[in-house]
């Protein structure tokens, strides 16, 4: 899987993205054919301390699956983000095995 990882308005260290990469890699351990993944990461200019945003859109054939999470850390953001991608991709999964 082709994946793109994406700071907007700061740098995100290596050790950040290494973690991301690493959650959204272990997707294809429900569905082996995920072709690309894209990761968004912001920080929201809000009092709130629950500031940090993360999107992610895996892209499988013939869709699109897209999470967005926001939390008090990017990897805590990341982690439900990918959560939420990991339901998706199973139901997605058990409606292709269906129409078989």
């Amino acid at each position: 899987m082709d994946l793109n990882v994406h700071s907007v308005h700061f740098h995100a260290d290596r050790k950040l993205v290494d973690f991301i990469s690493g959650k959204v890699g272990k997707l294809e351990l429900f569905f082996d054919n995920i072709i690309a993944g894209e990761v968004f990461l912001k920080v929201d200019n809000t009092a709130n301390s629950e500031n940090k945003i993360a999107e992610i859109k895996i892209s499988i054939p013939g869709r699109e699956l897209f999470a967005k999470k926001q939390c008090k850390s990017f990897e805590e953001a990341a982690d439900l983000a990918c959560e939420a991608l990991r339901k998706q991709v199973r139901k997605h999964k058990s409606k292709q095995k269906d129409l078989n």
